[in-house]
């Protein structure tokens, strides 16, 4: 098994009024030699916004912004900006992050070419309902009955003017053009989804019409192991190695005490992210300490930042949905633990 390193919480929450009931999730990205930590900030009645930090060293906090950076300012986000990503493809910075209104969670996308100023490209995701999405997607054969169990919202809220639609988060996009095409993996429980366009544009209503209709074909990873029966989802943005994308994604699986969620790796094909490669057949890693065991949500290891350094990966992750941790790993010895454990189709 590979040899993978805690050091601990990197972030915790503070007594500023945006991030006093928890900060989690992180994007994150070295620029210039300086790393930013974009991270949901959570405030009183489950309001989130982005918060900032940056940091030279890989694991000490040398700035942390007091106040939030992004903020709702749309209906479709009036709850909350969530669980950020980020990328720079050429020159531009993305975001991707989920927008919640209350009842709806959703994809969506904001750029910079500063990380300063974000000008918000808005939902990118389909807004359909369920319903809508079993009609297209079951139009050319039978679907893993769990999108019926993971996707059918119950009424019982208290905006009754908001139509409720299928929840399709962690939208992450490739760090680079590939064949010409912005790629991204996205999630509709319980397997995550790839998707590729020429341009974000193209991401209406026609576009994700004729997807579902091939839904079964944009799946791209689905859960296989225990730690990660229940189901998964997209975590960090992928890796660019020789020998394929690093996906560091998250698993998750039931017990008496709860769902527990775990950090786990996957090599996706370089010109056909489409293609699985490999994965590890255990989590990389899982909720032990204090803090990672209890908080707002108990048993959180939620993956959604990394970056490499001097042969080492750092991978950024909420705790608890209460707080930030870092663990690391050699990336050389990821790659080739990976591919000891290539997919049968390979």
């Amino acid at each position: 098994m590979i040899e993978v390193i805690k050091h601990g919480i990197i972030l915790e929450k503070s007594t500023d009024g945006f991030e006093n009931e928890g900060v989690l999730n992180p994007a994150a990205i070295d620029h210039d030699g300086t790393i930013y930590l974009f991270y949901r900030a959570v405030s009183k009645g489950n309001h989130s916004t982005i918060g900032l930090c940056t940091l030279t060293d890989p694991l000490v906090v040398d700035d942390r912004k007091d106040e939030p950076v992004i903020f709702p300012q749309n209906d479709y986000e009036c709850q909350g900006v969530e669980d950020p990503r980020i990328v720079k493809i050429e020159d531009k910075f993305y975001l991707s992050y989920t927008a919640y209104d209350g009842v709806n969670a959703l994809g969506a996308i904001a750029c910079s070419y500063d990380l300063e100023t974000w000008h918000k490209k808005g939902i990118v995701v389909p807004q359909i309902t369920y319903d809508e999405f079993r009609h297209f997607a079951e139009s050319k054969g039978h679907i893993n009955e769990k999108y019926l169990r993971y996707n059918i919202q119950k009424s019982t809220h208290d905006k009754p003017d908001k139509t409720i639609l299928l929840w399709d988060k962690n939208v992450i996009l490739f760090p680079r053009k590939i064949n010409g095409k912005f790629y991204f993996l996205h999630r509709i429980k319980p397997d995550i989804q790839i998707a590729c366009v020429d341009n974000l544009e193209d991401l209406n209503a026609e576009f994700w019409q004729k997807y579902f209709l091939r839904f079964n074909e944009s799946i791209v990873i689905s859960p296989k192991y225990k730690h990660e029966v229940s189901y998964i989802g997209g975590g960090c943005p992928p890796i660019e190695t020789k020998e394929g994308w690093l996906v560091i994604y998250h698993g998750v699986y039931d017990t008496v005490k709860g769902y527990i969620y775990t950090a786990c790796a996957a090599l996706l094909d370089l010109e056909n992210p489409s293609k699985l490669i490999a994965r590890l057949p255990y989590p990389l890693f899982k909720p032990e300490h204090t803090w990672e065991v209890r908080g707002e949500v108990n048993n959180v290891c939620f993956p959604t930042g990394a970056i490499f350094r001097e042969g080492q990966l750092y991978i950024y992750y909420g705790a608890a949905d209460e707080r930030i941790g870092c663990a690391s790993i050699n990336m050389s010895d990821l790659i080739i633990e990976l591919l000891q454990n290539k997919e049968s189709n390979e």
